[in-house]
């Protein structure tokens, strides 16, 4: 009999919700087992309310025969919350302190896993293009969730969000104004086209594809806190053997490597900003 955290049996919504994740696997490829299950939970049953299911067992019966509506159910379960330059003193520390280091490459790879819809990717490339790295870099923006890297690759966000992304820039040390990098028109503003030359978006599972290799620094800003333990050391072994020896690793301020098997293979360069360097 499964349990929960507490020894407890599991209720009938929760017994569903472990048949749908193991359905999705099984029928479509997408890997939610080991993912945090108070989250998991959480977000099936917001699906099924908003679309008014009564059962996950009737969601299941759904998405196992309905690819296009199983992209959209995937596209809910997945965490997409993103802004451009989000978390200022990240990008501060990217700019003060790797990209000195990085400037010893004649070829920069960088891999942005789970990029959702592509905010913080084009602002990696507007700080490389400031830095005068934008020639000589490539940055694989990747996600799960195909529907957001369509929307990703299209640069187009509503104008909404441009003023917390102008006070974001301002804060992460810009050289000049943000609205030098996009065009603003019909409430929405457009990303430069120029820095899209650099950005290759393509669907990656962090759960079941492989690494990405001989990468000099690999991004991954919280998704870990949404997944088990087990699977954050997987993660975090398929990032170490992504990155070259001295490559650096950035997580999201809510994560950290601490207490884990991967703890001692990096060098904190910013620990509060979750900036790393692979050390063996």
């Amino acid at each position: 009999m499964g349990q929960g955290k507490n020894g407890d049996p599991l209720s009938e919504f929760e017994v569903e919700v472990e048949c749908l994740m193991q359905a999705l696997y099984l029928r479509w490829g997408y890997d939610f087992r080991e993912y945090s299950r108070a989250s998991l939970r959480r977000r099936v049953a917001r699906y099924m309310s908003d679309n008014q299911i009564l059962r996950a067992a009737d969601l299941q019966h759904e998405l196992i025969r309905d690819k296009k509506r199983c992209v959209h159910f995937v596209r809910g379960l997945t965490v997409n919350v993103t802004d451009m330059f989000r978390d200022p003193v990240f990008y501060k520390v990217i700019r003060e302190q790797v990209i000195p280091e990085l400037r010893s490459h004649p070829f920069i790879k960088i891999w942005h896993a789970g990029c959702s819809t592509g905010e913080e990717a084009y602002s990696m490339s507007i700080l490389l293009h400031e830095e005068g790295l934008g020639e000589r870099a490539v940055i694989y923006a990747t996600d799960i969730n195909s529907q957001v890297l369509d929307q990703a690759s299209k640069g187009v966000y509503h104008e909404k969000m441009l003023s917390s992304a102008r006070e974001n820039y301002k804060d992460s040390g810009g050289k000049s104004k943000l609205d030098d990098f996009v065009s603003v028109g019909y409430e929405r503003f457009l990303i430069d086209p120029g820095l899209k030359k650099n950005i290759v978006f393509t669907q990656h599972d962090l759960v079941t594809d492989q690494v990405f290799g001989e990468m000099q620094m690999v991004i991954c800003r919280n998704v870990l806190i949404y997944f088990r333990r087990e699977l954050q050391t997987k993660v975090l072994t398929l990032f170490h053997n992504s990155l070259d020896m001295g490559g650096f690793l950035g997580l999201g301020i809510k994560e950290s490597l601490r207490s884990l098997p991967n703890e001692f293979r990096y060098k904190a360069i910013d620990e509060s900003a979750r900036v790393f360097q692979r050390v063996d």
